[in-house]
């Protein structure tokens, strides 16, 4: 797999958003919705950025985007049971995906053409397992954007030591996971605040229902994650990001900085 690398990490969003311009097209002329999967936090928003800049100029119609989102924060009640926070929460991947992803996609397009409501996908933490069927009904994810912890390689929240087979479901988040995150949302104050469970779609889920994957790169703190997906050959369950190298038409993105050149 070579890499392409890019100047700046906004043309590696403008690359990607067009691809999803044109994927959206050809769904569209086939009657059938495009399904796309995507990541919260710093890695993907050149591409979220550079899409909304162009639906305000070409003003495509959204309205069969299917805004597939990858995992969710989960809090421990006073009983020891799990919950996702308010969509509200500074750091609730839902509420990600409500604001910088289908808010801004739709902020500059007439209401026939914006992603409805209910375009917008989470798994459901009382029951992980129904989202890879719920995503296989629809077709797969045609395209996958990924990203990649900088200090442990956790791929959504899939922490070192996954399995390669590993579908949706809950699990306790890796420290190493857990500090990165404080880059992520920077309204965590420390540690301690960041918690300690998480809903994730698995790394077999993200191989088995994508017909195409695009890891996103960009940034010195990601160094490490290149050198370590673009040297790896096969799935390395001590960096879980390195599940691309066994998705259908995988490629990575990464600017000059991650990249090291």
């Amino acid at each position: 797999m070579t890499p392409r690398i890019y100047d700046t990490a906004d043309a590696l969003g403008y690359h990607l958003a067009e691809r999803i311009a044109s994927g959206l097209r050809d769904a569209q002329s086939e009657g059938r919705a495009f399904v796309l999967g995507c990541p919260g936090g710093r890695s993907p928003t050149p591409v979220y950025a550079a899409f909304a800049q162009l639906m305000r100029d070409a003003r495509l119609d959204c309205s069969t985007l299917i805004i597939a989102m990858m995992d969710e924060y989960l809090l421990s009640g006073v009983d020891g049971s799990l919950s996702a926070p308010s969509p509200s929460a500074h750091y609730s991947c839902k509420g990600f995906g409500e604001r910088d992803i289908r808010g801004r996609i739709n902020e500059s397009l007439p209401k026939q053409l914006q992603i409805p409501p209910q375009n917008l996908w989470m798994p459901d933490p009382t029951q992980p397992s129904t989202y890879d069927g719920r995503l296989a009904a629809a077709g797969g994810v045609d395209l996958f954007l990924l990203a990649s912890g900088a200090g442990d390689g956790h791929i959504a929240f899939n922490p070192p030591g996954t399995q390669r087979d590993s579908t949706t479901r809950i699990v306790k988040l890796a420290d190493q996971t857990r500090r990165d995150n404080l880059a992520t949302f920077p309204d965590f104050r420390s540690v301690d605040e960041v918690p300690t469970h998480g809903l994730t779609i698995g790394t077999g889920s993200i191989a088995n229902l994508s017909k195409s994957v695009a890891m996103i790169l960009w940034g010195r703190d990601k160094q490490t994650a290149f050198q370590r997906i673009t040297g790896a050959s096969s799935y390395d369950p001590d960096w879980p990001a390195t599940i691309v190298q066994e998705c259908r038409n995988a490629e990575v993105h990464a600017d000059r900085a991650a990249a090291g050149v």
